[in-house]
């Protein structure tokens, strides 16, 4: 395995399941394989829609035994959130898994995308959202900083921070949304399957800590380099000064 440390941020080359099954973190927010039907030249990326290819994804699609996992190390390792991206069909999959390994299941969420593709051969809707498992991996009562809000997201796909390397990068818009609704300031995130490192640059310029990993190393070089680049600019999408509130006016 090869290490990096950038910031408050460390980022590992290699397997999830040997690199994170004894640490211990606060939060877990991962993009995860799409299932196996999402990984054949069918399915449109925006990598292929650019360059006119009907590319398959680069990388292997998820295993039962990596959904397997995850959860099982939240239980163990966790002290707040598991949020997953997956597709809607899998909802149900990672509710399970969360289940199983003794999480409190909250719901599942969506991410809108207002740009997204449309159905190109035009016999049915296109996919216009994503959807995230969100399960309680802590004590007690789970804890947010978003009150009352909708588990809906809606952001574009494409916009002006996307690195574009990655075939499913998230908008950095999206995560650092996620990442402030989610967590606190200096809490540590992990992301085992970091791809090019969006949740990590969200996490840099939000205050968080970050552990991720990922198999590829192209996509590990580009997320080492986007992460280190965070650092140096301006955090443009640092979370808002909260009000101070009262909560006793007398003993």
């Amino acid at each position: 395995m090869r290490e990096e440390i950038i910031g408050d941020c460390r980022l590992i080359l290699g397997d999830c399941r040997e690199a994170l099954s004894s640490l211990s973190v606060d939060h877990i927010i991962t993009d995860p394989p799409f299932e196996k039907e999402a990984h054949t030249p069918v399915r449109r990326t925006q990598k292929s829609i650019r360059s006119g290819n009907a590319d398959a994804l680069s990388f292997d699609a998820i295993t039962d035994d990596l959904r397997t996992f995850v959860p099982t190390w939240a239980s163990e390792r966790c002290g707040g959130w598991l949020l997953a991206f997956c597709q809607v069909e899998a909802v149900a999959a990672w509710r399970d898994e969360m289940e199983a390994a003794g999480l409190k299941y909250k719901r599942g969420m969506a991410w809108v995308k207002p740009d997204s593709s449309p159905q190109f051969n035009g016999q049915g809707p296109a996919q216009g959202y994503e959807c995230m498992a969100l399960a309680w991996a802590g004590k007690g009562i789970s804890r947010w900083n978003a009150g009352g809000k909708r588990g809906v997201y809606t952001h574009n796909t494409n916009g002006q921070t996307r690195h574009g390397v990655h075939p499913t990068e998230k908008p950095l818009s999206l995560m650092c949304e996620l990442v402030c609704d989610f967590t606190e300031p200096q809490s540590l995130v992990a992301d085992p399957f970091m791809g090019s490192g969006t949740t990590g640059v969200a996490c840099a310029v939000n205050g968080r800590r970050f552990v991720g990993t990922e198999l590829d190393i192209e996509f590990f070089d580009i997320a080492c380099r986007r992460i280190e680049a965070a650092y140096k600019q301006p955090r443009l999408f640092a979370e808002p000064v909260r009000k101070a509130v009262q909560e006793v006016l007398f003993d």
